[in-house]
């Protein structure tokens, strides 16, 4: 028995490949399901990376593993129960690395050296990609939007990845890498669920980090949704493994400026701006594909999701700072909302996402 299985979550059918990033039969989103219990005497406790978790991911051979040592990342104690996942010290400087090093991990042997594969992001995930790619002895072409961030450009870059600029918004990068090319293979991060399936680590480190137990809420700062998916799902497996009683609330966090999931959770109309104009520059899908999943989801589980302002993040953003944690002000997000929760008893988590050194310095003074 293979122990998993990558199915349309709308018609059911089984994934041609480890490289489908959809449904052949009716377009559908692709989703990993697998049937191993979450046991804690299958980590491998001398393994530092996410790869301790290795027995949950069945779709992996262990010879296959591309690893830069992502995962694991400490939590530290900020104040009144509040608790920081610095997820920004992955090797790339993001939390990407976790879907990264599985979605290359599984790909690896089915790509050969007349090949590239191809990833359309708005920044971190095609840094990411890049590094695993290079690591991997991989060809890759990212396609970024003209108005990328040039730190997160040239460090894409500096893996060796080839770069296209794409004149428009997130989604035409999007729409341009997906486009059929010789010897191209599309993994966008967005689309592909192996890497979405990388990002259930969090969930399993932050039930060891804390003793076995669960949060009381995390705070996750969401744009395509892979994060938000991907934790879900690794509290879902605990869940459903008998570890733990209850999923924590989880609180998707956005800006107001872009808050797809916010309106169409709350059940309100969303006009989207004509132009993106925010300081957290990692969170403008407007118009994410996974939206009517993230939702569902959310649903399920009981989470909320909450919008933040811009004066609300810089304010957000120096204090972390002030505190001595630099981040993106797209993962400041996560912590101004958590403000709003000040009422929820027990640990609560922030789950900072993107170091500061990928963004320019707001001034203190910037509104």
């Amino acid at each position: 028995m293979q122990g998993y299985k990558v199915s349309c979550i709308r018609c059911g059918a089984a994934a041609q490949s480890v490289l489908s990033y959809s449904c052949v039969y009716c377009g559908g989103i692709l989703d990993v399901s697998i049937d191993v219990e979450f046991r804690p005497e299958l980590i491998v406790g001398n393994d530092t990376s996410i790869w301790r978790y290795r027995a949950f991911y069945p779709y992996i051979r262990e010879g296959d593993i591309i690893t830069l040592g992502e995962g694991f990342t400490p939590i530290v104690r900020f104040k009144n129960g509040l608790f920081l996942k610095l997820d920004y010290l992955n090797p790339t400087g993001s939390f990407k690395d976790r879907g990264s090093s599985v979605l290359i991990s599984a790909i690896r042997r089915f790509v050969d050296s007349n090949t590239f594969i191809a990833e359309d992001s708005s920044g971190n995930a095609g840094a990411s990609i890049a590094a695993y790619a290079a690591l991997a002895g991989i060809k890759a072409k990212i396609y970024v939007p003209e108005t990328v961030s040039g730190l997160k450009l040239e460090q894409i870059r500096a893996y060796g990845a080839e770069v296209i600029k794409v004149k428009g918004g997130r989604t035409k990068a999007s729409e341009e890498a997906i486009k059929a090319e010789p010897n191209k293979v599309y993994i966008g991060h967005i689309y592909h669920p192996i890497f979405r399936d990388g990002m259930r680590t969090i969930a399993y480190e932050l039930y060891e980090q804390l003793g076995g137990k669960v949060p009381s809420a995390v705070f996750v700062p969401v744009s395509a949704g892979t994060l938000l998916l991907g934790l879900i799902k690794g509290f879902e497996h605990l869940l459903g493994s008998g570890l733990i009683d209850e999923i924590p609330l989880i609180v998707a966090c956005q800006t107001r400026i872009v808050s797809p999931l916010y309106h169409a959770f709350k059940g309100l109309k969303y006009t989207p701006p004509k132009k993106v104009k925010t300081v957290a520059d990692a969170l403008v899908s407007t118009n994410p594909p996974l939206l009517e999943l993230m939702v569902r989801k959310l649903r399920e589980i009981n989470g909320d999701a909450i919008i933040v302002d811009e004066e609300e993040i810089l304010e957000a953003y120096w204090e972390l700072a002030s505190r001595g944690i630099f981040v993106e002000p797209s993962s400041a997000v996560a912590y101004a909302a958590s403000k709003k929760y000040e009422s929820i008893q027990g640990p609560k988590i922030v789950i900072l996402t993107g170091f500061g050194l990928k963004t320019r310095i707001y001034q203190r003074s910037r509104v």
